[in-house]
């Protein structure tokens, strides 16, 4: 079976009322874990973003503290499966002021690992790629926004 286009899918949904469509996200729901994420961001958490943003670094600090200090690898491991998972929460949210804060506040936390992330390539080319990837997504901002974020930048950096 072949999926439809979005814009295929679009004009299809015009089309049906509120008791369907009701149906069909519930539906949607019940088949993968994902969407029924994206549903409940929708539905509970995308009227509070800071509070999203909040719940999601509650996380990241409990996701932190079960990390395997004894050796990089197991560090590797998890530091990607954590960054895995705030790109799938900043997927939800879709505003770029959430997905910098996301990835300053990993880069932070990874800053705290003992033993120093620096002493290993793999962890410290992770690190500099999210300081890249969050001063990218910060020209896209006001002009405010951009001086306050490039200066955590910065101060990570050092």
């Amino acid at each position: 079976m072949k999926a439809a286009s979005v814009v295929q899918l679009r004009k299809e949904l015009e089309y049906l009322d509120n008791e369907k469509l009701k149906q069909l996200c519930l539906r949607l729901a019940r088949f993968k874990l994902e969407n029924k994420e994206l549903l409940t961001y929708l539905l509970f958490e995308a009227e509070d973003e800071l509070g999203y943003v909040q719940s999601i670094k509650s996380q990241l600090d409990i996701l932190f503290l079960d990390i395997n200090t004894q050796h990089y690898f197991y560090i590797k491991k998890s530091v990607r499966k954590i960054l895995r998972r705030i790109r799938k929460y900043a997927r939800y949210s879709n505003q770029p002021e959430t997905e910098i804060e996301l990835l300053l506040y990993f880069c932070s936390k990874m800053h705290e690992i003992t033993p120093s992330i620096f002493k290993n390539k793999t962890l410290s080319n992770i690190y500099n790629r999210q300081l890249e990837s969050a001063l990218k997504k910060t020209a896209k901002l006001h002009d405010d926004l951009q001086f306050e974020y490039k200066l955590q930048i910065e101060e990570l950096k050092s």
